[in-house]
């Protein structure tokens, strides 16, 4: 059984940063991909970024590009999302999920997924 487990979520002004981290239980990480998604109240779940397995390529969503930066450390078997110029439009709660194989930009993609993390942006 694969247990994901996302830490770092808070409460933030505009502008600010936080760093989002996603444990990874079980499983074997170094060749799974990962992905960061987010869910406000009354939207349905959106992607917000995504990171390979052996290259490490990345991939994210047009309203974070350039403001969001995931990484990841094998081994560590963690992921982080690094989240800067916040906005109280990225106010949501954040999840992380794994799959086999190369990155994805859809949920339904993913095999597991962690609790979530709520982030806060107040203007």
């Amino acid at each position: 059984q694969v247990r994901l487990v996302e830490s770092g979520g808070g409460l933030v002004q505009a502008g600010g940063s936080l760093r989002l981290s996603c444990g990874v239980f079980g499983g074997t990480f170094r060749y799974n991909a990962m992905g960061w998604f987010r869910q406000a109240p009354g939207k349905e779940r959106e992607f917000v970024a995504t990171i390979g397995a052996t290259d490490s390529s990345t991939s994210y969503a047009d309203s974070v590009k350039g403001r969001f930066t995931i990484s990841r450390d094998n081994a560590k078997n963690t992921v982080y999302l690094q989240m800067n110029s916040l906005k109280p439009e990225d106010t949501a709660v954040y999840y992380c999920a794994i799959r086999p194989g190369v990155r994805s930009t859809h949920p339904n993609e993913y095999n597991y997924w962690g609790q979530g993390t709520q982030v806060t942006v107040s203007s």
